[in-house]
């Protein structure tokens, strides 16, 4: 069967499509290899052994389904984490594109042209012609060096750092609701504490104030009682404020505007997490995505080295046309109407001044650079999770102490109470307890609260547990390509 010239020349665009990639070369540049580092063998802080609890949702350990709403909102809410998911996309998309550059172009063109040439010049007709056109054309530059490989490796790696970059920012945005949480917990039990401790002064200068008037005692007594319930009350103005506050930045977190925030238990309803075990330190390289994603930014920088050495070296495009041509457009598809053209070009950069060698080294200090940054990320992956580990101790150490102190200072201010009633003392000593009762009960509701901080910043460091990739996700130890 015979073919057309329309035929014929998709089947000689086609042959330049499918055969073009075949003939790529070797790829340039260091392949990559996972930094070496000598980690600490075991964690400087005394820390439970077993698998880390960062391995779980965390937050259900608490027990409080109104945090545990929380944070399921600020996940689904949040602007931050609506923009590093736009993020991922967009570098789906790069990644894509860049990775388009490894095979050939292929356009398909329709011209349609009507004019009418001078009789004045050579052939002199002055007739009116038409000429319709339709081609084909496909060009490939081949990839001898690996250099669009090498990019569409730096591509990838990228990619994955965009991921785990919205991992981290999950990993930052729970842990600032869950800290906000209880923060907004200890400003209502402050408040709850204010507001009982004014209405026992109010109660304390009506007394006193009736001993004055029956001249029991002093007038310095009645104004040193109005200064004792003067502090009390100006804390609550002070600490409904901060509630405010902290609602407000909850909400934000939630991606909604400023507003009241549900509770649930109470600060002294919270239940503590079992001891938290650390889990092996090397874990912590394969928990932490911030940590994950720096080793990416170092895959692409060192990919990006193989692409400045291939532009150093020759390069071969080649090109391909096929259609026909008529100046009748129903005669297009017959016989004779065919074209075609076939072409290739060698081109070796030889005098730049050193502009070619100089990328070369730019993307060798750019990866020396990202060597370095990752190292750092580690050291202060390790750093948080020791910080965190002391802070869980030495919080929970204070708070119990604090407590104790509460339960002395209370009854301090009862057997103060009762010597200044039978007038063995007077109320300078009383003044001297309410205040101390009144400090301790503070400092204990916020040692509670920097209790429960304390465990969830254990859990940042560690990573978390709701570090989970999206279905159909690359995992970041495939992100570099085998070399061929």
């Amino acid at each position: 069967m015979r073919r057309g010239p329309v035929t014929r020349a998709v089947v000689l665009v086609a042959a330049v499509v499918l055969i073009a990639p075949l003939v790529a070369g070797c790829r340039l540049g260091p392949d990559y290899q996972p930094p070496e580092m000598e980690l600490p063998q075991m964690w400087r802080q005394v820390a439970p052994a077993g698998e880390s609890s960062a391995n779980v949702a965390w937050w259900d350990l608490f027990q409080d389904s109104a945090l545990r709403q929380l944070i399921q909102i600020a996940l689904a809410e949040n602007k931050d984490l609506a923009i590093a998911a736009a993020r991922i996309d967009e570098s789906r998309a790069v990644y894509g594109f860049t990775r388009a550059d490894q095979f050939p172009v292929v356009n398909l063109g329709i011209d349609a042209t009507r004019g009418r040439s001078s009789a004045q010049l050579p052939p002199g007709t002055g007739d009116t012609t038409n000429i319709f056109v339709g081609r084909i054309d496909a060009a490939y530059e081949v990839d001898l060096w690996g250099k669009f490989r090498r990019s569409t490796e730096a591509a990838r790696a990228e990619m994955m750092q965009s991921e785990l970059a919205r991992q981290t920012v999950i990993l930052s945005l729970v842990g600032d609701v869950a800290a906000s949480y209880f923060t907004l917990l200890d400003l209502d039990n402050e408040l709850a504490i204010a507001k009982d401790t004014l209405e026992a002064r109010r109660e304390s200068t009506r007394i006193i104030s009736a001993r004055f008037e029956h001249g029991v005692v002093s007038k310095l007594d009645v104004h040193q009682a109005e200064i004792q319930e003067s502090i009390a009350a100006a804390t609550i103005p002070q600490l409904e404020r901060q509630i405010v506050e902290t609602e407000d930045r909850i909400q934000i977190l939630l991606g909604q505007f400023p507003g009241d925030v549900t509770r649930g238990r109470t600060l002294a309803e919270q239940v503590l997490p079992p001891e938290i075990p650390a889990g092996l330190t090397s874990d912590l390289l394969r928990r932490r995505p911030d940590v994950l994603a720096s080793e990416q930014a170092l895959v692409a920088a060192n990919a990006r080295i193989g692409v400045a050495e291939a532009q150093r070296y020759p390069f071969i495009g080649l090109t391909a046309a096929a259609g026909a041509a008529s100046d009748d457009l129903s005669r297009i598809t017959h016989g004779g109407a065919g074209l075609w053209s076939i072409g290739g070009a060698l081109l070796q950069p030889l005098f730049n001044f050193g502009k070619n060698k100089r990328r070369v080294e730019i993307a060798e200090a750019q990866t020396r650079q990202a060597l370095y940054a990752y190292e750092a990320s580690v050291q202060q992956a390790f750093r948080e999770v020791e910080d965190a580990l002391a802070a869980v101790r030495t919080s929970r150490e204070r708070a119990e102490v604090l407590d104790r102190q509460v339960v002395a200072a209370r009854a301090a201010l009862v057997l103060s109470q009762a010597r200044y009633d039978q007038g063995v003392t007077s109320y300078l000593e009383v003044l001297i307890q309410q205040t101390t009762a009144f400090d301790a009960e503070l400092g204990a509701s916020q040692a509670h609260r920097d209790q429960l901080a304390s465990i969830v910043g254990l859990y940042s460091s560690l990573g978390g547990g709701w570090v989970i990739a999206e279905p159909g996700a690359v995992a970041p130890t495939e992100a570099a390509e085998p070399s061929h």
